[in-house]
């Protein structure tokens, strides 16, 4: 029952991602143009969940539990999330054991030297054994990994004492373009089955589902978008045209102002219906207000599903991704 409770219990998580609560087993797109911050707001939300919520007396706030990141696009910098997450540790030795995860402010200054505070490095390799990393270089390993998956994930548990609370996807779109320009993938040379780019999606999407049955997670996959028009700064609405079950590449518009943006939703039906959350994440237009952080690239998110009506504006720094005002 406590493992129930705990599974179903909402998850806030960092911005941009702060706006709606997440459950275990939900499963967010992050979807946007590269580039536009997927990755950095991946990283952030695995510091978040691999730091302890408390440790020999200093609060940390995170959830101390395992991440399994998934790399297809094979291009992850390990040393970005270790360097965030260096960030973090020495934040909390210099604010006073506290740390504000939902500061509105960049705590580290326009400047881009960073304080010459340390940090406690037994915590810093503990909470990088809590960040298991796996890169697939084609749907097969992609599918071979997902299938066994959940033996790893149990192997985990077993060695760290923890469950893992995240799956990341990055991107889950990544071979999208060779599966489709493939008429047909042989499983084996001798077998009947062959395995097409509807197939694939459909055999993907069972294999997640049947893994969050056995560990529940929270999943985020990333997803570039390909793109029309450019936007505006005015505030971004979405209206979105009814999806065609016979036409899996829809077309969505997005609206701001006098200008629209069309983005063609390319991934297949089967993974459109299994998506619970969808935030679609893009470069801000130039705009005199962000004068101020000139030597950093304004981002704007915005929830399309669900349906918010504002967009939060945020930048990426190494101590993690802040929203600005």
């Amino acid at each position: 029952m406590l493992s129930r409770v705990s599974a179903e219990r909402s998850l806030m998580l960092l911005p941009p991602l702060h706006r709606v609560p997440l459950r275990l087993g939900n499963v967010v797109e992050i979807a946007g143009p590269s580039p536009s911050a997927k990755t950095q707001i991946l990283i952030q939300a695995a510091v978040y969940c691999i730091l302890p919520k408390e440790w020999r007396g200093v609060h940390y706030g995170g959830l101390e539990h395992l991440v399994m990141f998934i790399d297809l696009d094979c291009r992850f910098d390990i040393l970005c999330l270790s360097q965030s997450l260096k960030h973090r540790l020495m934040e909390t030795s210099g604010s006073g054991n506290k740390v504000n995860w939902e500061q509105n402010d960049d705590p580290w200054g326009s400047g881009t030297e960073e304080p010459n505070i340390g940090y406690d490095e037994e915590l810093f390799a503990a909470c990088m054994r809590r960040f298991l990393y796996i890169r697939c270089y084609d749907s097969f390993e992609f599918l071979a990994t997902l299938k066994t998956l959940r033996y790893r994930l149990q192997r985990a548990r077993e060695t760290h004492g923890v469950t893992a609370h995240f799956l990341m996807i990055d991107s889950i779109g990544a071979f999208y373009w060779v599966d489709r320009a493939s008429t047909s993938l042989h499983l084996e040379s001798n077998s009947r089955k062959r395995l097409s780019l509807q197939s694939i999606s459909e055999t993907v999407v069972e294999e997640i589902r049947k893994l969050l049955l056995v560990h529940p997670m929270l999943v985020l996959a990333t997803k570039a978008t390909i793109l029309g028009d450019t936007y505006s700064t005015n505030e971004v609405k979405r209206t979105s045209m009814k999806l065609s079950s016979n036409d899996p590449s829809n077309l969505r518009t997005v609206t701001g102002g006098p200008q629209k943006l069309s983005y063609r939703e390319f991934m297949p039906l089967v993974w459109q219906s299994f998506v619970t959350h969808r935030i679609l994440v893009r470069a801000a237009d130039d705009d005199p207000a962000n004068s101020k952080y000139q030597s950093r690239s304004i981002f704007l998110s915005e929830w399309l599903m669900p349906s918010l009506n504002f967009s939060d504006k945020f930048i990426v720094r190494d101590a993690g991704v802040f929203v600005v005002s």
